[in-house]
């Protein structure tokens, strides 16, 4: 089997954490390089968040980027009362066994696309920041980009303002150029991400796979289902793992080709994607939409490559 390279840009919490994991079991996919970016804490937390991560699992041979600490044009604010102070709380994790790479983001973006034989696919999940200024720094990089799969968005309803989801809340700016990039985009949006959730009894489940990866996914969504179910979730959404499912497997989602763009002005609305699925205002579609998921096998698919892992 052929694998797809993808590089994650990630702002590690709980979900990112879980995205990672997934990546990593896929034999669908090789995860070439991973970036950071500020979004549920600031950049040095999720950095380091995602180095404790990787090394808990064993794998210290992926290259790993700090990037973006703020964004184009508005202040940074942090999710701590979703991911607790450190942005991962919950599992007890041993300081990493390895360091990052000198490189920034962008510039390990840049390095790693440009020395791949392979298109690659880029798999952000958190602001767009870096993707953005990726996309404006190298233009003759973009053919070489498969896709870009990135979660983020909402066509109905959001979690950061009623219309704004919260990574394209964050850098809207970013994400309208991404948009406009002429890159295929998946958007996976929380029409979708929301019904991506894990049960406290599947939670139990991968608990007893008995491995690190299966054990801190239990751990990781022991105190992440706690915030859901306080504010009344049916489970602990994976949203950021989306990204990286639809990648290994789009017919997991109900998507819809859809011109989607950034409400970058609105008193009441900035920082939502507008989504149009009936071609009313005649833009050209640019990105297909997630507006379903099959939750269960999706559930399966993330069992599966955690069970792949130490």
């Amino acid at each position: 089997m052929n694998k797809r390279p993808i590089i994650i840009d990630c702002d590690t919490g709980h979900d990112d954490a879980i995205a990672l994991l997934l990546a990593l079991g896929s034999p669908e996919v090789e995860l070439k390089a991973v970036t950071t970016t500020a979004g549920n804490n600031v950049v040095d937390k999720t950095f380091h968040n995602t180095l404790k991560v990787l090394s808990h699992i064993g794998v210290t041979d992926i290259p790993v980027a700090k990037g973006a600490e703020s964004f184009f044009f508005q202040p940074h604010k942090i999710a701590d009362h979703v991911h607790g102070d450190s942005g991962l709380d919950g599992p007890e994790l041993a300081e990493p066994s390895f360091g990052g790479v000198k490189l920034s983001a962008v510039e390990l973006i840049e390095k790693t696309v440009r020395e791949s034989a392979e298109k690659i696919t880029l798999c952000p999940m958190g602001p767009l920041t870096n993707i953005a200024t990726f996309v404006l720094s190298c233009p003759d990089l973009l053919p070489k980009i498969e896709r870009i799969s990135f979660m983020g968005g909402s066509a109905v309803g959001g979690n950061a303002s009623p219309v704004a989801e919260f990574n394209t809340w964050q850098d809207p700016e970013a994400a309208q150029i991404v948009l406009k990039s002429g890159v295929p985009i998946t958007m996976c949006s929380l029409d979708a991400t929301f019904d991506a959730y894990i049960t406290a009894e599947e939670k139990e489940r991968f608990r007893q796979i008995g491995n690190k990866a299966g054990i801190l996914t239990a751990e990781l969504l022991d105190f992440f289902g706690k915030f859901h179910a306080k504010v009344g979730n049916k489970g602990a959404p994976m949203h950021d793992a989306c990204a990286v499912a639809a990648v290994i497997n789009p017919a997991l989602f109900e998507m819809k080709r859809a011109n989607v763009s950034m409400d970058l002005n609105g008193t009441f609305t900035r920082g939502c994607t507008t989504t149009d699925i009936t071609g009313v205002t005649g833009r050209k579609q640019n990105c297909d939409v997630t507006f379903g998921v099959d939750r269960e096998a999706f559930v399966e698919l993330l069992y599966s490559a955690v069970k792949n892992l130490q």
